[in-house]
């Protein structure tokens, strides 16, 4: 996932950062579509009205994502956007330990904004936006999930999205002078959404949500390794320790969580 954020971080001097996060979309939705070739009833009725508001939930969280990491250290907002879910499953339940999780990730928001703030004010907004369009993802894929085509609603989802925020085409105008840079482009697609989300489901159907969410809290720690590795990117001693304290919120809040499948946010 983040190795095909890192190729994203790549191609920002060629195409505007919503530019690559379309050309994501679109990528994503061709192979998905000639991979699933979803039945003709995924494209009836609340199925495929619920499928379109994901896709379109789901792209814009990686529109949003895309520009905050065009400003930002990688893990620096995977940990930011790490406020979103952990929010949600904290409204799921009251106990101390779910409170502790919240502090312990609102605390880790607060030192990486505070850190950030000065240097990129718009920065730390789209990471905070992309937040609550991840919160809002998995509401959508709770819901996607208990239809029981998650992958197929998916594919027609990221179709719809890729119509729908077709405008941002416009940001990609040197890519398609490049058979290389496209290529890229389309490949990001497959690397951070087809492959992580195929995975997922073989995942989910072993494990479960609650050890599943564990496993989530590694995803801050691969961002900031993948920035650190694929693009020099070093955090700063306040950086690390909020993405430490977030990563504590998420394992926290995950052990108490009942088992029940769930589909994996997009980074």
């Amino acid at each position: 996932m983040y190795a095909g954020a890192a190729v994203a971080v790549g191609l920002f001097g060629h195409a505007t950062p919503a530019g690559v996060a379309w050309l994501r979309c679109l990528g994503a939705a061709v192979v998905l579509l000639a991979w699933r070739r979803p039945p003709r009833a995924a494209w009836r009725g609340r199925r495929l009205a619920l499928a379109i508001v994901f896709g379109v939930v789901t792209a814009g969280m990686n529109v949003l994502f895309y520009e905050a990491i065009a400003r930002l250290p990688l893990g620096t907002v995977v940990a930011m956007e790490f406020a979103g879910p952990v929010l949600v499953a904290a409204f799921g339940s009251r106990s101390l330990r779910d409170v502790l999780a919240v502090v312990l990730v609102a605390c880790g928001v607060v030192a990486i904004a505070d850190v950030r703030l000065s240097g990129s004010v718009s920065g730390v907004l789209f990471a905070l936006g992309a937040a609550a369009a991840w919160a809002g993802y998995i509401l959508l894929g709770k819901r996607v999930a208990a239809d029981g085509a998650g992958i197929d609603s998916l594919a027609i989802g990221f179709a719809a999205a890729t119509v729908v925020l077709s405008p941002l085409a416009f940001g990609t105008g040197e890519v398609w002078s490049s058979p290389r840079m496209l290529l890229l482009g389309i490949g990001v697609g497959v690397l951070s959404t087809v492959v992580p989300y195929a995975l997922d489901q073989v995942v989910l159907r072993r494990v479960g949500q609650a050890r599943f969410a564990v496993l989530l809290a590694l995803l801050p720690v691969t961002a900031g390794v993948m920035g650190f590795v694929l693009l020099g990117q070093v955090p700063s001693l306040p950086e690390a320790l909020g993405t430490l304290a977030v990563v504590g919120g998420v394992a926290l809040r995950s052990r108490d969580e009942p088992v029940r499948p769930a589909p994996e946010p997009p980074g």
